[in-house]
């Protein structure tokens, strides 16, 4: 008795598919196990196993558009095989995923206080996929960090949320058909690895599953709209152009052929493209907005010289890395200034909550970084009670830590004053915004060598500009003048920073 094939579920919102190719002709022999054809949804690609060995009599074509549940084929078993279910049984009980019927649901968990939206950053398992529990299924993102979701149980992916799409903490993110048996056994995963390479092979080898090569759907598609396929990138297995490539391929406008006599060729410079903005630009946008409208901000500046600090990096700098493992910058020096600077002026290190005045007692020092998705300010905790070697082993770590988008909520929240450095950039004077609900925030600024007086004679000396931004409500003008002439006395003679005089 022959064993019908049908199109099987392939994820919850897809409804039909595409025969993309043959991998065997009508009536070769085929294997249990061994893959038939490839199908082709809107999504994805996916490759259709045989469920018993004999006999194969091809019924959808490829190219052809086929609902779910339809059958593909038939496989007439040769006379004294079983039609499979015995294997199946066996299988079943020897580790292969059988399904429970239960569907688990799974959504945006609380990542944080004051989150209250994130967005699915990207995807590492794909609709239709088996994940193990605790095993990482996508990336999401808020204002502050990013973060990794595990899967909560093991079972079949169907995912609901998109790529880029923001979600509210609560809203569902995906699917999870649970099963028992755990996943395929390693023989049989090794033995579809085998086929699915075999199948590869000899695929490229003919040229229909080469890089840039359209399924039989999407050359159909391409066919209509008139669009060559070397136009299109395609995104299906080694390059392959899927159904979704050629549905979302656009008419490339010819380029004007060179005009005679060498004539300057025109071009259209004025092009323009939109992204939208992630959780944490949006958020980034908003807060600063907010600085601006809600304080009362000011600032004021100064300038450093930087020769006596630079002596000292380049008398000790050597001798600091082989003994701490770390090197010695220009940050350690203007934290541990600023941390002495704000216990002498307590307002500088102060915040408003409601109709009170929230003194602090320890300095919890912001370092704002440049992270591939913005801007973000790790916090150095009790910087005031570190060593030189201690706070530049933090910065590094926090800082390699923000470029990998792995900062945690906690080391992101609760600083008490803000050191940021533009200077690193090129820049030379700024007006830094405060990093509410903070009180101030202090600028750093490139070194450039200008002439200064020095008792009466003009040197050439390595300057910088610090910039120093305030909340004129909690802070006067004196505290502020005050505290960045401290942390200009304290970095142009460093032995204070040592003896903390």
């Amino acid at each position: 008795m022959s064993v019908d094939v049908n199109v099987p579920t392939v994820g919850e919102s897809i409804t039909e598919v595409t025969i993309g190719q043959w991998n065997k002709s009508d009536g070769d022999f085929v294997e249990v196990d061994e893959v038939l054809c490839e199908l082709e949804s809107d999504k994805a690609t996916f490759e259709l196993t045989a469920e018993t060995s004999g006999i194969l009599k091809i019924i959808a074509q490829e190219g052809d558009t086929i609902a779910v549940g339809e059958k593909i084929c038939e496989i007439e078993p040769k006379e004294g095989e079983s039609t499979g279910s015995e294997n199946t049984a066996s299988e079943s009980t020897s580790g292969e995923a059988v399904s429970t019927g239960e569907i688990e649901e799974m959504k945006v968990p609380a990542v944080g206080e004051s989150i209250t939206e994130v967005t699915i950053a990207s995807w590492t398992k794909q609709e239709g996929e088996y994940v193990e529990e605790e095993e990482i299924i996508c990336e999401i993102e808020s204002d502050k960090a990013t973060f990794e979701l595990a899967a909560e149980k093991s079972g079949i992916l169907q995912i609901v949320a998109q790529e880029g799409e923001t979600l509210n903490i609560g809203d569902l993110i995906c699917k999870i058909e649970v099963t028992t048996g755990g996943g395929p056994s390693e023989s049989t995963s090794s033995k579809t690895e085998v086929k699915k390479e075999t199948a590869s092979t000899s695929n490229s080898g003919n040229g229909q599953y080469s890089e840039g090569h359209p399924s039989p759907a999407a050359s159909k598609i391409l066919a209509e709209k008139g669009i060559s396929p070397t136009e299109v990138k395609g995104t299906g297995v080694g390059g392959r152009i899927t159904k979704e490539d050629a549905g979302k391929a656009q008419k490339t406008a010819p380029k004007s052929a060179p005009a005679e006599n060498n004539a300057p060729v025109s071009s259209d410079p004025r092009n323009s493209r939109r992204e939208k903005m992630t959780s944490l630009r949006k958020t980034i946008s908003k807060r600063l907005v907010s600085v601006k409208n809600e304080t009362a901000m000011l600032t004021t500046f100064n300038e450093v010289d930087m020769k006596p600090i630079m002596d000292i990096r380049k008398k000790y700098k050597e001798p600091f890395k082989d003994k701490h493992g770390v090197g010695l910058g220009f940050m350690s020096f203007f934290t541990k200034a600023c941390c002495m600077a704000l216990q002498e002026w307590p307002a500088v290190n102060a915040q408003i909550d409601g109709d009170e005045l929230v003194y602090n007692d320890f300095c919890d020092v912001s370092i704002a970084v440049s992270a591939p998705k913005g801007l973000v300010v790790p916090v150095i905790r009790n910087a005031e009670a570190m060593s030189f070697d201690e706070i530049e082993g933090e910065i590094i770590r926090l800082a390699t830590k923000a470029r990998e988008n792995k900062l945690t909520i906690p080391e992101m929240t609760g600083g008490t004053f803000t050191i940021t450095n533009g200077g690193v950039f090129g820049s030379m004077l700024s007006t830094p915004i405060i990093n509410a609900p903070q009180s101030a925030i202090l600028g750093m600024h490139n070194i450039v060598q200008r002439p200064v007086a020095i008792d009466g004679q003009v040197e050439i000396r390595p300057m910088m500009y610090v910039a120093l931004s305030y909340d004129h409500r909690i802070i006067d003008g004196r505290e502020s003048v005050s505290f960045l002439v401290r942390v200009k006395q304290l970095l142009e003679d460093p032995i204070r920073l040592m003896l903390s005089v």
